[in-house]
């Protein structure tokens, strides 16, 4: 069995105990370095994995084109620990339309206290849910696909003038729900006058 420090012992077992197994915000007693220096070695040793953040969760850090990352426990994290996983479900909840995503909170600090959770484990995703999910018709997120379909993509602010959106919700929306829930393929470079453009790659 991995062995654990008290520290990754704290901070896994607080993220095996919440909805999603997700590891931010952190509720130890630690300092920004020191909480960088574990959450890295959990990455090493497998125990926990980058995933695109949704908006309004705490963010692990961003990657160049500024899209967010948080980090949930993996299968060996809950084994670690002695618990039990339900591999059969599907840990990411159902699908809002886009029209949410900018109501959601700004991402919380990493020492926010955690709310009451579950001591029930929920399970990381199953081996289907990466199944692309169908569009929802007459949302934002549909309105979000066709200006990404479009030979000229869409830039991150015009995407912002079109919806209102702040430019984290924006990323956080085509990693999320497009790229992982939707299976699409998202392509982007930054273009002289119009700075980080995506596009959908047909």
């Amino acid at each position: 069995m991995t062995q654990l420090s008290d520290t990754q012992a704290v901070i896994l077992s607080a993220a095996c105990s919440r909805e999603g197994g997700f590891l931010l915000p952190i509720t130890a007693s630690l300092k920004g370095g020191a909480v960088n220096m574990v959450l890295n070695s959990l990455i090493k040793k497998e125990l926990a994995e980058e995933i695109p953040a949704e908006p309004g969760m705490p963010v692990w850090r961003e990657d160049e084109d500024g899209t967010p990352f948080t980090l949930r426990a993996t299968p060996a994290a809950y084994t670690a620990l002695g618990m039990v996983a339900d591999t059969g479900a599907d840990s990411g909840p159902e699908e809002e339309p886009a029209t949410d995503m900018a109501d959601q909170p700004e991402t919380a600090p990493l020492g926010a206290q955690a709310p009451n959770c579950s001591m029930a484990a929920e399970p990381p995703e199953a081996d289907g849910a990466n199944t692309p999910r169908k569009t929802r018709q007459g949302t934002k997120q549909e309105a979000l696909i066709a200006m990404l379909k479009r030979p000229e993509g869409a830039s991150i602010d015009e995407i912002a003038a079109e919806f209102g959106w702040a430019n984290h919700t924006i990323r956080g929306a085509i990693a999320g729900a497009l790229k992982k829930k939707l299976g699409l393929t998202i392509t982007s470079e930054k273009l002289s006058g119009r700075g980080r453009t995506y596009r959908i790659a047909e």
